[in-house]
């Protein structure tokens, strides 16, 4: 049977083993499978009785979904333990939350979705790494939206996303210094509220720079 959980706070539901399995839509072998393999967490345990609750179950349908996408239960193994290693959302955040992109929260199950087989231990954790993701319970954090949508069309058009990433450090290395450059030159003449102000100006400057430099490398030269 299922029940609430003790602590009046938590309203998380509560199952045993074979309710859970049950839940699932799998078998209670395959439930204990999963536990020793450390795909779940140890449930709590109330005397002899063991009792799990909807983050297990939510894993349990993300290895599911990432079953039903050819993922093997090794890879899985080595995901979740990517995941468990990851920064929290919290951590996140912490690092500046975005004052204009969207964060986009995901199941691993759908950001699979985005990224197919490229959905590797070593590919998360560079993101990880990046700051591009961030953990909350049984969802991933992307910290935005934009950067997602343009990393899985880079994908899609056959760029790796190792590479994407790689390259991602080398784009931010950049940006870092462009935003120095443009504060620095705001604060000589005003102060942060201004930095805040004229923002959109610095985003201006730097799209029409990129786009005019791509038409230098796109455009062969002119015959003199």
């Amino acid at each position: 049977m299922a029940k609430e959980a003790a602590d009046p706070r938590d309203k998380r539901r509560e199952y045993r083993m074979e309710d859970l399995a049950k839940a699932a839509g799998i078998t209670v072998r395959t439930v204990r499978f999963y536990r020793e393999r450390g795909l779940i967490k140890p449930p709590r345990r109330e005397g002899r009785i063991a009792w799990y609750d909807e983050t297990h179950l939510a894993r349990l349908h993300t290895i599911a979904a990432l079953l039903e996408r050819g993922h093997t239960l090794n890879g899985i193994v080595e995901l979740s333990e990517a995941f468990d290693r990851g920064r929290d959302v919290a951590e996140l955040l912490g690092l500046g939350e975005p004052t204009e992109e969207v964060p986009v929260r995901l199941t691993a199950a759908e950001l699979a979705d985005y990224f197919s087989d490229d959905v590797t231990p070593e590919n998360l954790q560079a993101a990880l790494d990046l700051g591009y993701l961030g953990t909350d319970g049984e969802e991933i954090v992307h910290i935005s939206r934009r950067l997602l949508d343009v990393s899985a069309a880079l994908v899609r058009e056959g760029i790796p996303l190792s590479e994407v990433l790689a390259a991602a450090w080398t784009v931010r290395e950049h940006a870092n210094a462009l935003a120095t450059l443009f504060t620095d030159l705001v604060l000589a003449h005003g102060d942060e509220k201004d930095v805040q102000r004229l923002r959109p100006l610095a985003r201006s400057v730097v799209e029409a720079e990129l786009s005019m430099a791509l038409d230098r490398k796109i455009t062969p030269p002119s015959k003199p």
